[in-house]
């Protein structure tokens, strides 16, 4: 599987072929200048030493000095393209991420917690990103390794043998260790992510924990999780600690070895003193990069983890799909119907054989109890979700053969729950593909229509003033009468109005009323109202229930019927 996950990382690679393969060529300079520094153990201490050549005395010096210069060029080369390609791939990978994110379907958000996604988008990738210098270390060392072992070989060929044997012995608790931090990685991020979802939610529902006075329990619950995630964290770090002794023991064996043997074959005259201590320097240079490959273990193992969550994401498929060659359409000359439409949500069937026709320019209000499917059935028409039956077609072209870009334009929506960006005002009533090119003539055209004009000029940097995340320094009135302007402004020919004065005092409702009669002037429009009071004067009432069309007529025909529809008005005319 983790071969599978490397195999699909190395496709972000593929822009940065020519600086990989110039900084693994900085590699195998590095490599070949430590084995270089190994071997001038044997001439200083024959030469220098023993036979005190004063020519060698002034050459090898001046070796190691050119040496470590020749292997400090291509050493910070190397880093820096290998640092330069990785933060690139890291960046990609988040550019992909985040467009997956906006290509999904709205079910796929309704199903995930929102701390959790963005968890995938910031901790996930920043564990891959923390694996960054241990790749280079991956890549560096085996060079280093290799141009080591061949001066091993070279020096002390029978000691270099025993040597390569008992290189694998080290790498058994290297295989163990690494399964068990696979395990555990993906355990803690999985931790990590619910630990965003709770900290989100604690952030987005702050007052209502503080009307209800749960901030001890929230605590707790916090606590609780986070004490989760510190033992998972510690396991991993006791399996990554414990791998660096073991090793070093290991590795004591073989060299005290080497040292007995190596001293033997000095004093019977079967070796010299530089021959040894030049193989002898070889195996502690070896130690370096083993210990550098066992401590990036652990990283690498959450990165993987990490990585693995992240294609996860990027392997979903959107449930809504542009079909190819889609049709684009650019006006409303008949209208809106839905044949036999059903809508089923995992396994429950929200909508039961829906047949509505909505005419161009004609205004429809669709009522009845919270739950029958009011909202779903809205939702269809821009695609926001698939019927599961039947069709949605606008002038007679079904909605689904038509691209995404054209059919949205068609639509304007105003719900209850308004989401306004961290931005300007001007940035939030321009809210469309074309904001650059749109005249702020027009923003504060919209703006006046929406009766949103006098309370914008009123505040502190009029249509340049922040209003915070989600609109927070506004009133409820106030942020609906510029989603109201947003929707003005876009001039589509289709407006879904859903329950969009619920939540309003009765003189931000008036305000808001009146700018929404303008919105709805000569356009194909469909309102979901909870109070009937606001919904009397449409074309036509829809009424509801369980998932089903009960009712459909006038106000005046519905009451007379004495129905559902006479039903809910006379209970809230009681309340």
């Amino acid at each position: 599987m983790y071969i599978e996950l490397f195999k699909r990382i190395t496709i972000y690679f593929k822009p940065y072929k020519v600086r990989i393969a110039i900084a693994v060529f900085g590699m195998m300079m590095v490599g070949l200048s430590d084995a270089a520094l190994a071997y001038l153990v044997k001439p200083v201490l024959d030469d220098v030493f023993m036979k005190t050549d004063m020519r060698m005395l002034t050459l090898v010096p001046l070796a190691i000095v050119g040496l470590y210069l020749f292997k400090g060029i291509f050493r910070y080369y190397q880093a820096y393209l290998m640092k330069y390609v990785g933060q690139g791939v890291i960046k990609d990978i988040r550019n992909r991420m985040y467009e997956h994110y906006q290509r999904l379907s709205l079910d796929y958000f309704a199903a995930n917690q929102t701390g959790a996604m963005m968890s995938r988008i910031t901790n996930d990738i920043t564990s891959m990103q923390q694996a960054l210098p241990v790749t280079v270390d991956l890549i560096r060392q085996p060079f280093t390794l290799i141009g080591l072992i061949a001066v091993a070989f070279y020096q002390e060929w029978r000691l270099a043998m025993f040597a390569v044997i008992v290189m694998p012995l080290m790498v058994i608790p290297f295989a163990i260790f690494a399964k068990k931090l696979r395990k555990y990685s993906k355990k803690g991020q999985e931790k990590m992510g619910k630990l965003s979802s709770i900290l989100q939610e604690a952030i987005s529902g702050i007052r209502v924990t503080r009307a209800f006075g749960m901030e001890e329990y929230e605590i707790k619950k916090f606590k609780e999780e986070n004490q989760n995630f510190f033992k998972l964290r510690m396991k991993i770090v006791r399996i990554d600690e414990i791998s660096g002794p073991l090793n070093e023991f290991i590795g004591s064996i073989g060299i005290a070895f080497i040292i007995w043997y190596g001293g033997y074959q000095v004093m019977k005259g079967q070796s010299t003193p530089g021959a040894f201590f030049s193989f002898l320097a070889a195996c502690v240079l070896m130690y370096n990069p083993i210990k550098k490959l066992n401590a990036a273990n652990a990283t690498i193992q959450d990165s993987m983890a990490a990585a693995e969550r992240v294609f996860n994401v990027l392997d979903t498929e959107p449930s809504v799909r542009e079909k190819e060659g889609a049709l684009t359409i650019h006006d409303v000359s008949e209208g809106v119907e839905l044949k036999g439409v059903s809508f089923k949500y995992k396994d429950d069937l929200v909508l039961k054989d829906i047949d509505l026709r909505v005419k161009v320019g004609e205004v429809v209000a669709i009522v009845g109890e919270s739950g029958g499917g009011k909202s779903t059935l809205v939702s269809l028409i821009p695609r926001f979700y698939d019927v599961t039956d039947g069709t949605v077609t606008i002038d007679g072209n079904d909605i689904r053969d038509v691209t995404f870009k054209s059919l949205r334009s068609l639509t304007g929506v105003v719900s209850q729950d308004t989401f306004l960006f961290n931005d300007t005002v001007s940035n939030n009533i321009a809210y469309l593909p074309e904001r650059e090119s749109i005249p702020f003539e027009a923003v504060v055209d919209a703006a006046k229509a929406a009766n949103a004009h006098d309370f914008i000029i009123a505040m502190p940097e009029g249509y340049d003033t922040v209003i915070g995340e989600r609109g927070v320094r506004l009133s409820g009135g106030q942020r609906q009468r510029l989603s109201i302007a947003r929707a003005l402004l876009k001039n589509p020919p289709i407006l879904i109005l859903d329950e969009a004065t619920s939540a309003l005092d009765n003189e931000s409702e008036y305000l808001v009323q009146e700018a929404l009669n303008r919105l709805m002037k000569g356009r194909t429009t469909l309102v979901i109202a909870h109070r009937l009071s606001t919904v009397q004067h449409a074309d036509r009432i829809v009424v509801l229930s369980k998932g089903k069309i009960v009712e459909e007529g006038r106000h005046e025909d519905l009451l007379t019927l004495g129905g559902e529809y006479a039903r809910l008005y006379n209970r809230q005319f009681k309340d």
